[in-house]
């Protein structure tokens, strides 16, 4: 977690920025015009704090600009949705009044609870760029998915004729050296990952489909499965499980849009690798939904549906083993001493230490405090009449 996160809120004549801690009480605003040099003014303004993060509102649309002066100039910058924002701004205050310094804020807390949020500067983002000028330089361009082994070979068969050619040429070297740096970053970050889900013992991995990636997020957002007491309420949290719109006598269902968008599109890369290969299981029970006259996209829903219930038994049977383990190795600590010294197995009369529990008094005195005695109440006079 950053220890300063900056939200943005970015305009075509201004952008607001507003800086907030850990525990999202705000340490500054700033409001700045948006000419060439604004991104130099921001990073000026927030020198005072080394361990920043910005999230702009809009990376992609109307804060693009920012964004990528603000990655030029050697910042992290986060790409924050705007319905994240509004929401963080619906649930802090009820209402839907809004200004700027206040839909920045807003950025800032979505960005700062965000589980996994984007940042700017993606692998797709650079393919796509890359792919794009290739395609300047040579006539039809890369007709399948772009990689660097092939965006290599593309550069080194163009010959640029000019100097619009050749700078093209310089600019997709500069992407390929990207990607291949981020290709390199993700090739470690899964290695690193196949370790750690290794040593989890899991038996998602025997998932057809489900790679240690895919197993890493199911574990990590599932966390304790005695969260969902059946696989329907798994399902509904995923956003497997259909919805029935049904009315009268029609019964309808859905396709449902709630639920954790992450676990459901973990899912969703396990069941297209599934139906990629004919052999496997999830090919097979895509093939029968076809023939009972569903249609592509509700044959892979059902069978989407057919994943999640997999995942969930292999999930309660990891919960199981786990807490079996538990149970036989007891509930640890270091072994005991058997020697003639230990204070456990010594006589009473040759205690090296106390009692250590003492046993309860039968009362709430000292026993060196005296006994104290109580006194002797006087007679009673009796009144006798006249």
């Amino acid at each position: 977690m950053a220890a300063v996160m900056i939200g943005v809120d970015p305009h075509k004549a201004s952008h607001t920025a507003v800086a907030i801690g850990a525990a999202e009480e705000p340490l500054g605003q700033l409001r700045v015009r948006a000419p060439a040099a604004q991104a130099g003014r921001l990073v000026a303004q927030a020198a005072s704090w080394p361990e920043r993060t910005w999230a702009v509102e809009g990376a992609g649309g109307l804060g693009y600009l920012l964004a990528q002066q603000l990655v030029a100039a050697g910042e992290l910058v986060l790409d924050v949705q705007p319905k994240l924002g509004a929401r963080v701004r619906l649930l802090a205050t009820g209402a839907s009044n809004k200004n700027d310094p206040g839909d920045a804020r807003s950025v800032a807390i979505a960005a700062l609870r965000s589980a996994a949020p984007r940042p700017v500067g993606t692998r797709n983002q650079v393919a796509c760029r890359l792919c794009a000028v290739l395609c300047d330089l040579v006539p039809g361009g890369i007709s399948k998915e772009i990689t660097a082994g092939k965006a290599a070979r593309v550069r080194e068969s163009a010959e640029p004729s000019g100097a619009i050619a050749l700078a093209r040429c310089e600019l997709a070297a500069a992407f390929l050296d990207d990607l291949r740096r981020i290709d390199a970053q993700m090739r470690d970050t899964k290695k690193k990952l196949a370790v750690t889900v290794r040593a989890s013992g899991t038996t998602l991995t025997e998932i057809f489909g489900a790679g240690p990636v895919i197993a890493a997020t199911m574990i990590g957002y599932v966390a304790d499965t005695s969260r969902f007491p059946s696989r329907d309420r798994f399902a509904a949290c995923n956003g497997t499980a259909p919805i029935e719109v049904s009315s009268g006598n029609r019964k309808i269902y859905r396709l449902s849009r709630r639920g954790n968008r992450r676990l459901n599109h973990a899912i969703h890369m396990a069941a297209v690798t599934q139906i990629r290969y004919r052999h496997s299981d999830g090919r097979a029970y895509y093939d029968r939904k076809l023939a009972e006259g569903k249609t592509p996209k509700e044959a892979l829903r059902c069978l989407k549906r057919r994943i999640s219930d997999a995942i969930y038994t292999h999930l309660q049977a990891d919960a199981r083993r786990a807490a079996a383990v538990a149970r036989t190795r007891g509930p640890g600590g270091q072994p005991g001493n058997d020697s003639v010294a230990s204070a456990a197995g010594s006589h009473p009369e040759n205690q090296l230490f106390g009692q250590a529990t003492p046993e309860p008094a039968t009362t709430l005195r000292r026993p060196d405090a005296p006994a104290r005695t109580r006194p002797t109440p006087a007679p009673k006079k009796n009144r006798k009449g006249p």
